[in-house]
């Protein structure tokens, strides 16, 4: 049981807990919505606005409550984010029994739920290397172990979702969302610890000041600029995959949600394959190739994929490397993070690095449905595949991204970890 776990470990279990409940809402959630949507009103531009009120105000809250996480603590932020974001994804389908959910009100509540998931993701990540550093445990480790569990999240999530929207109706697939939400507050409430606060010293300055700090930390990281411009933009098009292009494809195929399920527990079983892989091993491997292997692997194949319009089964491999592929990324991905970026500014820094990384994903859907509308559904598929391949690859090129395999003594992390030599810790933060 979580509450009989070493206190070493009790704060890790609980992290990687909680995401792995909220997640699985989440993606149960993310079917749900745009499925109702555009069996209800059969229009892929409202599909696209919907995910559009959700993401903007997640970019946005969480690019402003960075300043906030580092100053009342990561742990009163997740809390109070799931609580009041599992009463607003319950109203929708109390709303809906009513006869009171209109669409305003539906966007209105999706809006509200993205303003808040947004402060909260960012609390639990900052909590990432907190527990890495309690538990003696190499960053690329525990990002992996975190990456893990958000992809078997991705994995059980969709399934999930898939096999409720089909037999229930999409509305009763948010239940399970508000549901999971409400656990996740009730785990971190019991597990983390009190004392993961700032220091009193960190919390002097004006709010615009500390946020400045923040962006300030970014402009003058010539990898970081680079590598969230180019997440940036891949999550553009995934969300423009997600949103609109596989409901249109399952829709016009015949496959219906339970395909949608499908084709998101292929991704996510591989891609839990390949965060297990790099959780035990990322560490030992040259980053920079890492990542941009991944990335090629995850990205362009999907696109075409569906765009050929290939046999379900033949999707489910392609879904399936893809996931493999994807598996690898996070944990690189974190670990450079954690290291280049000094405790005191980790909830600011990471919160607007995830926002920038984050921000395209409120115009996926939009512009997928705009493109669809204008050039139809193939052409769109196809050239949306090809950005991809080129936003993936062309960073390779960049000098720059080689820091990315750095001497880590050179940039020690923010938390304490083992060192794979001789077991000592390392420095604790810069």
């Amino acid at each position: 049981m979580i509450t009989s776990a070493p206190r070493s470990r009790r704060g890790l279990y609980g992290v990687l807990t909680a995401h792995a409940v909220a997640l699985t809402g989440t993606r149960v959630s993310a079917i749900a919505i745009p499925w109702f949507v555009l069996v209800s009103t059969g229009s892929a531009a409202q599909t696209g606005l919907v995910a559009f009120c959700e993401f903007a105000p997640y970019v946005v809250a969480k690019a402003l409550t960075g300043p906030m996480v580092d100053r009342v603590g990561p742990r009163r932020v997740s809390i109070v984010a799931d609580v009041v974001s599992a009463l607003a994804v319950g109203l929708i389908p109390l709303l809906y029994a009513l006869e009171l959910l209109s669409f305003p009100v539906l966007l209105g509540l999706v809006a509200a739920v993205g303003a808040f998931r947004g402060p909260g993701d960012s609390a639990k990540e900052v909590f990432v290397p907190i527990v890495a550093e309690e538990a003696r445990m190499p960053l690329e480790r525990a990002t992996g172990l975190a990456g893990t569990i958000e992809r078997l999240a991705s994995t059980i999530g969709p399934g999930i979702a898939g096999v409720v929207v089909a037999t229930f109706g999409p509305i009763n697939a948010l239940t399970v969302n508000a549901i999971t939400f409400a656990l996740g507050a009730v785990i971190i409430a019991s597990t983390m610890p009190r004392h993961a606060e700032p220091a009193e010293e960190e919390q002097l300055g004006t709010y615009l000041h500390r946020l400045g700090e923040g962006f300030r930390f970014i402009r003058q990281d010539r990898l970081l600029r680079s590598v969230l411009g180019m997440v940036a933009f891949t999550n553009l098009l995934d969300a423009a995959m997600f949103a609109v292009l596989l409901p249109l494809w399952a829709r016009d195929t015949g496959h219906g949600p339970a395909a949608i399920g499908a084709v998101g527990s292929a991704f996510g079983i591989c891609a839990v394959a390949g965060s297990i892989t790099a959780a035990a091993m990322a560490h030992r491997l040259p980053r920079r190739m890492t990542y941009l292997v991944g990335f090629m692997i995850c990205g362009a194949p999907r696109f075409l994929a569906i765009g050929f319009a290939l046999p379900l089964p033949a999707i489910l491999v392609v879904m399936g490397a893809a996931g493999l592929g994807a598996g690898f990324i996070n944990p690189v991905l974190g670990a450079v993070f954690y290291e280049r970026i000094p405790r005191h500014l980790l909830g600011r820094v990471n919160a607007l690095g995830d926002s920038m990384s984050w921000s395209g994903i409120p115009f996926g859907g939009v512009f997928a449905a705009g493109a669809v509308a204008l050039v139809g559904f193939a052409p769109t598929v196809f050239a949306l595949g090809a950005a991809y391949f080129l936003a993936t690859t062309l960073p390779g090129l960049q000098p720059g991204w080689k820091e990315m395999d750095r001497d880590r003594l050179a940039h020690p992390p923010v938390g304490g970890m083992v060192d794979e030599h001789d077991g000592a810790p390392t420095s604790a933060g810069r």
